[in-house]
């Protein structure tokens, strides 16, 4: 009886494992980006830093908005506020860490922030304007990040799961938002 040598799974699924070792080893300056990677890189970036826009826009408006609030709800809304700009400012970072590993340079100059970013930065005059226009802005985020997570498919799923996990948050902003104006102005929500 002849013994068969059987392959281990990893061995079926992964190609050629020497040839993995000599690219990674030949390619090493690419850093994080290899050849595998089929998303046009430079466009990625380009998307990235327009959701880093957004970002820092929506940081400054909650921010704003966090040390305008003012009204007998203006304690636990004014919280929600502040919540909101540090997961906002987290998700700007997270994009900062990503375009540098595709090798690009994130692009924080004021100067294009509002050209270059999706939302607006709109200050609101009372309570119920504040929490209206973050909505209005978390709606475009959401959209936004939703267009970008299919642009982006499987080409490169890192970004992808990036950009997934922040659309998720801002899901979950807008969802705060919505329940917020409902409870403090419930004839406009409609």
């Amino acid at each position: 009886m002849s013994k068969r040598t059987k392959k281990s799974p990893a061995a079926s699924f992964l190609s050629d494992v020497d040839g993995l070792r000599r690219r990674a080893r030949k390619q090493i300056e690419e850093g994080a980006v290899t050849s595998s990677y089929k998303a046009d890189r430079v466009h990625v970036v380009e998307l990235l830093n327009t959701a880093l826009a957004s970002e820092i826009i929506c940081v400054l408006r909650y921010r704003r908005h966090h040390f305008m609030a003012t009204g007998i709800h203006a304690e636990p809304v004014a919280a929600e506020f502040l919540e909101h700009a540090t997961q906002e400012q987290a998700h700007a970072d997270r994009l900062c860490v990503r375009i540098r590993q595709l090798g690009g340079a994130p692009d924080l100059n004021p100067a294009g922030l509002l050209s270059r970013g999706h939302t607006q930065y709109v200050e609101g005059g009372n309570l119920t304007e504040m929490i209206r226009e973050d909505l209005i802005a978390e709606r475009i985020a959401i959209e936004s990040y939703g267009e970008m997570v299919r642009y982006v498919g499987t080409d490169d799923p890192t970004t992808r799961r990036l950009l997934e996990e922040i659309l998720a948050q801002e899901e979950e902003h807008a969802d705060d938002m919505a329940d917020l104006l409902v409870t403090l102005d419930p004839k406009k929500s409609t």
